[in-house]
């Protein structure tokens, strides 16, 4: 591909912070693709993980998404050090909503320290910034966390569906292996009135009580994949008022540059995949994204 059809924001730049080899394996971004007719928004993505030694400002970021028709972002904190920053960087750019939260990996760390109560009284209080609009990303993760550490994670989960109830903020789930247990804890605590499962993972029974409970599924790169038959027939089956669609940048990078990495710009990929494969005219469904988006976090102005 032509150097040209990068965005000027991440030429020459790949993970590790070098220039870019190409080759198998290769570390540069990719090329733009086409602009969508009708703009949507990227409800997950994580601009404060730098390129190696040379991260892209949040700004450059954006004016990339902008120029293909991603005309706003959810930026999403893991810990206190990335909540903090995505309260920073919703103070910078209008383009931009926040999420604040302690990753369901990360809990365990905080609660072994002894400063999980501490950290989540943190997260509360910078909830409360008017374009901080979800909790997240919290849920369940049994692939990454075992044995002791799956209590605080179960406990720490608990407590962030507290604060978006008491606060009236969208819960974003991650849920990694662990559809069954996050459902259930959502029915034992009360979920709140709007919840998004975060990189949608599951398969078409969990995408069927998604939409009996009304909770959003927003998709990723990963519905690209070959690997990825039950995320296909999941879509299938999703209420179209529920479905979103995300990057995770800089993870997840749909096919065909699956490996390199990801930004918000990326998200035409997916979409263009999701119309594909419902069969749905690509307008349309640019439309009904970015209207449910709005439905789940409220209005970016």
């Amino acid at each position: 591909m032509c150097n040209s059809l990068i965005p000027a924001a991440y030429r020459g730049y790949g993970t590790n912070g070098s220039a870019a080899t190409g080759g198998p394996g290769r570390q540069d971004f990719p090329p733009a693709p086409e602009p969508l007719p009708v703009p949507v928004m990227d409800n997950h993505t994580h601009l404060d993980f730098p390129d190696g030694e040379a991260p892209v400002g949040v700004a450059a970021a954006l004016d990339a998404a902008e120029a293909v028709g991603v005309q706003g972002a959810i930026q999403v904190g893991c810990d206190l050090a990335s909540s903090r920053f995505t309260v920073q960087a919703v103070d910078l750019d209008p383009r931009l909503l926040g999420a604040v939260a302690l990753h369901p990996n990360d809990a365990p760390g905080y609660a072994l320290r002894g400063e999980l109560e501490e950290a989540l009284a943190e997260i509360e209080q910078l909830a409360s910034h008017p374009r901080i609009r979800a909790i997240g990303e919290t849920g369940l993760d049994f692939y990454r966390t075992k044995g002791e550490g799956l209590a605080h994670q179960r406990y720490s989960f608990r407590r962030h569906i507290d604060i978006a109830k008491r606060l009236d903020l969208t819960l974003q789930i991650h849920d990694r292996d662990a559809h069954d247990d996050v459902v259930q804890v959502l029915r034992e605590e009360g979920a709140p009135d709007r919840v998004v499962f975060h990189c949608f993972s599951g398969d078409e029974e969990l995408a069927r009580i998604c939409n009996e409970a009304g909770w959003s599924m927003s998709f990723a790169g990963t519905l690209t994949f070959r690997n990825a038959a039950n995320l296909r027939a999941a879509l299938a089956v999703a209420d179209p008022d529920l479905v979103l669609v995300e990057t995770d940048a800089p993870f997840l990078t749909p096919h065909p540059h699956r490996g390199r990495p990801n930004a918000s710009y990326m998200v035409p990929y997916t979409v263009r995949a999701m119309a594909e494969l419902t069969g749905t005219d690509l307008a349309n469904l640019c439309g009904r994204i970015s209207e449910n988006t709005v439905r789940a976090y409220g209005s970016w102005t």
